[in-house]
């Protein structure tokens, strides 16, 4: 079974064209590469994965891979 964590990298693997392997909690989502577009786009694919939504206050404490997979722990539980 995939882990959240893992689901979570691979949607911002595919929207930054982001190397998966070697993603860790702490790099920030414009390190890798990433605008505010890619961000709404990350967003909007986790909130289809995961069936939750997520507001734009949320949106805006999502900096690093690992704030977007705590967020998505908390929803998903």
């Amino acid at each position: 079974m995939i882990d959240i964590a893992e689901r979570v990298r691979e949607v911002i693997a595919l929207h930054l064209g982001a190397a998966e392997t070697g993603m860790t909690e702490d790099a920030k989502l414009v390190d890798l590469g990433a605008d505010s577009l890619d961000v709404y786009e990350v967003v909007m694919s986790l909130e289809e994965k995961f069936n939750i939504h997520i507001t734009d206050h949320d949106t805006a404490c999502f900096v690093t891979v690992g704030d977007a997979i705590a967020f998505i722990r908390s929803k998903v539980g």
